[in-house]
């Protein structure tokens, strides 16, 4: 690989950091415009449009190559996990949602075994035992705090993250399907059940303000078409730990931002269950490739 073509890689990826990462602050002043589900809908509905329009222009297929593991993945990669983790901001701080939400590969690490046939290995097994510490600290379940249903929600986020990661590699040991036409239709039809979901979940009208169109317009233009476009060409252009572990920047940049901006300051022991989940996120990242490559696929 060129130097030129690895620093650019390595450039998108620090910008996918950031723009992913303040995504967390992003959605969490949305939703107070709007409420969750609605916005998830609209947020994964209106970037898989952008996304579509995209396609035709860097030649990729427009038909969906397998409509049903595209539903399959879309329902839980994109719908449930972008839903829930809007919710979760509600009343939980956005950085810590990010954290929780980011626990993604450990989820997959256990369910990659009895799905995938892939051997936990000790590695696994100590990145694993050091989360659940940092979990049960982030927790905090010897105080009576308001956010501990939307702690749970973040985690229950990334484990169905997790399920759609393990869908996607079930997918891709069968066949070979172009990654951004996967990306566009498991976006949509995530989007539409979401859609579906928003309209039978109560909920107050949407608050339509500059404000808020702009924070949408932040998760449909940048969080979702640029940064997926940045995203494949960093899979294609650098090694996938690399990528892998250039990612765990993500829900950094969220607690910096939701520090700076929304003046979320986490208490002790969730500054010491944070920096763990950090700690096992990174033993996971630095597996040998072969057990790794199935933590590779990830989005916010």
């Amino acid at each position: 690989m060129h130097d030129k073509t690895r620093r650019t890689a390595l450039a998108a990826l620090a910008a996918l950091a950031l723009v992913w990462g303040y995504n967390w602050v992003v959605m969490k002043i949305a939703t107070r415009y709007a409420p969750p589900v609605e916005f998830a809908a609209l947020r994964l509905l209106l970037g898989a449009c952008v996304l579509f329009a995209i396609m035709p222009v860097l030649r990729k297929p427009l038909r969906p190559q397998y409509p049903l593991a595209y539903v399959a993945i879309g329902v839980f990669q994109s719908g449930a996990f972008v839903a829930l983790a809007t919710w979760a901001v509600i009343s939980a701080g956005a950085g810590k949602v990010s954290i929780l939400s980011y626990t993604m590969p450990l989820w997959v690490a256990v369910l990659a075994r009895p799905v995938l046939g892939e051997r936990l290995h000790a590695r696994h097994i100590i990145a694993l035992t050091v989360a659940a510490a940092g979990i049960v600290l982030i927790l905090g379940f010897w105080n009576a705090r308001g956010s501990l249903f939307s702690d749970v929600i973040a985690i229950i986020a990334g484990v169905c993250w997790a399920i759609g990661v393990v869908l996607t590699k079930r997918l891709q040991m069968h066949a070979k399907p172009d990654v951004l036409s996967l990306t566009t239709w498991q976006m949509l039809f995530g989007g539409i059940v979401v859609g579906i979901a928003a309209i039978f979940v109560p909920s107050h009208a949407t608050h339509w303000t500059w404000i808020y169109g702009g924070a949408l317009a932040y998760n449909v233009f940048l969080a979702s078409a640029l940064a997926y476009v940045l995203w494949i060409f960093v899979l294609n252009h650098l090694p996938a730990r690399d990528a892998s572990i250039g990612t765990l920047a993500n829900p950094i940049v969220g607690i910096i931002a939701a520090w700076l901006q929304l003046g979320e300051v986490p208490a002790v022991n969730e500054s010491i269950g944070m920096a763990l989940v950090i700690v096992a996120l990174v033993v996971l990242a630095l597996s040998p490739p072969q057990q790794q490559r199935i933590a590779d696929d990830k989005q916010t």
